[in-house]
């Protein structure tokens, strides 16, 4: 997976998390076979492949070759009923609800881990109870575990705020082809636009055309997704981190696949990288980043809210900046797998480095790391970041790595194959 290309350090990283999990609904809601290429698979995934599969859908799976093809049926259930269990994996957790709660007829039981019990959903259930879901709650309304009756749409539209998550839009816009009318979706909020331009773009290579004025979203009726082959683009949250630890290393890198036009928002932490000093050039192979000539990396002030999943990749590099690195617009970010703002306060300083917080920003200033136990709080984004810190001093050790399963399974074994490589193109070069 890592090899060197003459200077540059080449690698492949998995497949798109998000991508993946959209293509997984859509095929299922398209009539006939769909075959996916490039698909992720970890635990995310796998959960949303399960929730497929109990509600009886026919798939085939082929790990190795990371293809899925899936039979979809035109919207259609194949169960009336069922138990799922989506565990930690919010695309599935949001999207499989809103499938459920639009199509008409039947009863599902949904559950997942503890960890997504306590993330937001109560903004998705609400559209869906105004559009005539019937939701009863085994404990806390507005979180899992819960079972639903949908009903079909009993209206032609309906409002959700987004604030604290894009996911809420987009699981209604992929489902909403079930309407047999015109259907408008009203938006408040802004959060994580760069994902509802990924779900628009997607729907439309399936088929389905969606209109937006403005804050509202006007799906025609009678549209269908088509089924068909697709390829899932490289993960641009894996790449990220192999890119922040060429700029901390002094090595050239490049992720094959990756390229500017990606449809995935976080492809705008390369021009994050840019401002600190790197050089980026889009190659037929993919994106190369050649680091600092300086050697330094030059402090940052960053509007993060539309790419937030690499606030915690910016954090953990700070340190080495010349000048303080400032991240904004990530308030929301304390609602996702943990509160992400605290974790990356907790663990910076535990390396000894000096930040500041406040509701949705972080200040951290240029220092010296030093060895320590960083905790992840099970959240795989934490795990993936400080490592980077890692990089150079010794001493950082990941608490519970095995936490990446739920993205990237062998992250911490592509990493160490990727230290390596930079250790033995410095040798080469002295």
């Amino acid at each position: 997976m890592v090899r060197t290309d003459g200077n540059v350090i080449a690698l492949n990283v998995p497949g798109s998390k998000s991508i993946t999990n959209r293509a997984l609904l859509i095929a299922a809601l398209a009539k006939g076979e769909s075959v996916l290429k490039g698909v992720l698979f970890s635990d995310d995934s796998r959960h949303f492949l399960d929730c497929l599969n109990e509600l009886g859908f026919l798939t085939e799976i082929d790990e190795n070759s990371r293809s899925v093809k899936i039979n979809g049926l035109s919207g259609k259930l194949p169960k009336k009923e069922a138990s799922l269990n989506v565990g930690s994996a919010g695309t599935a957790a949001r999207f499989i609800t809103a499938f459920l709660g639009l199509s008409k007829g039947g009863a599902y039981h949904l559950d997942s881990s503890e960890q997504m019990k306590k993330r937001p959903m109560k903004e998705l259930l609400d559209s869906l109870t105004e559009l005539g879901c019937d939701i009863s709650y085994d404990g806390n309304e507005g979180h899992f575990p819960y079972t639903i009756r949908g009903k079909g749409f009993l209206k032609p539209e309906t409002t959700v705020n987004i604030d604290k998550s894009s996911q809420f839009l987009s699981a209604l816009l992929i489902s909403s082809v079930l309407s047999k009318e015109d259907f408008t979706v009203h938006t408040t909020g802004a959060h994580g636009m760069a994902y509802i331009d990924m779900t628009l773009r997607m729907m439309w290579e399936f088929s389905v055309d969606v209109m937006r004025m403005g804050n509202d979203y006007v799906i025609s009726r009678g549209q269908k997704y088509t089924a068909r082959e697709y390829e899932i683009e490289p993960d641009m949250s894996a790449a990220a981190y192999f890119y922040a630890a060429g700029a901390l290393t002094g090595a050239n890198v490049r992720v094959d696949g990756v390229h500017f036009d990606s449809m995935q928002g976080d492809i705008e932490f390369l021009r994050i990288l840019e401002k600190m000093g790197c050089e980026l050039k889009d190659t037929d192979e993919g994106i190369v980043l050649t680091p600092p000539v300086s050697g330094k990396l030059k402090g940052v002030d960053a509007d993060m809210s539309a790419f937030s999943d690499q606030a915690l990749t910016l954090a953990a590099i700070a340190p080495y900046a010349d000048s303080p690195v400032i991240i904004r617009n990530i308030g929301h970010i304390r609602l996702q797998e943990c509160d992400r703002l605290n974790a990356m306060e907790k663990n910076l300083t535990a390396l000894g480095i000096q930040c500041e917080t406040d509701a949705d920003s972080i200040k951290i200033y240029p220092g010296v790391p030093k060895g320590c136990e960083i905790e992840t709080y099970e959240d795989h984004r934490v795990a993936m970041s400080f490592a980077l810190t890692g990089l150079l001093v010794p001493g950082v050790e990941i608490i519970n790595p095995s936490c990446c399963k739920k993205t990237f399974e062998d992250y911490f074994d592509v990493f160490d194959e990727f230290t390596q490589k930079v250790s033995e193109l410095r040798k080469r070069n002295e």
